[in-house]
């Protein structure tokens, strides 16, 4: 499994949102440069987020995005599937997969159900404002 860089660039958009959020919208632009992203690249990412009900638009001249929920409130998980789609290493593990023609007697099956659950695991269970709380921890590691 690979991610790509809209879902890279999902997780840095909405972890970009909850960092500089003082309860005003914030402008694209102002994301894209902070995160040196296209900001035609974030465009299409924040129209799939908008739809989802994960960001709220706000028009007008001091227009931009804001997060709907608490940051506590969105898993990496959600926010990848949301961009990426599945995140299952192969199809026979995946919740709406095809399955195989082996089913349980396939070996390899088990290896890829392990692979899937832990990758569940892990981004079911880390929020934006786990990634918040890294992003102040690190910073506080700084040292000129």
């Amino acid at each position: 499994m690979r991610i790509s860089t809209k879902g890279r660039y999902a997780i840095k958009l909405m972890l970009d949102l909850a960092t500089n959020d003082n309860g005003e919208p914030i402008r694209l632009k102002d994301v894209a440069r902070r995160q040196e992203i296209s900001e035609k690249y974030l465009e299409q990412i924040i129209s799939v987020l908008n739809k989802a009900g994960y960001v709220k638009s706000v028009r007008g001249p001091q227009g931009g995005y804001l997060l709907q929920r608490r940051p506590e409130e969105y898993t990496v998980g959600m926010i990848l599937r949301l961009t990426e789609g599945c995140l299952s290493p192969v199809d026979c593990v995946a919740p709406d997969g095809a399955g195989c023609e082996k089913g349980d007697a396939c070996v390899t099956r088990i290896l890829w159900k392990k692979i899937d659950d832990a990758i569940n695991e892990v981004v079911d269970n880390i929020t934006l404002g786990d990634l918040l709380d890294w992003q102040a921890a690190s910073a506080d590691d700084y040292v000129i």
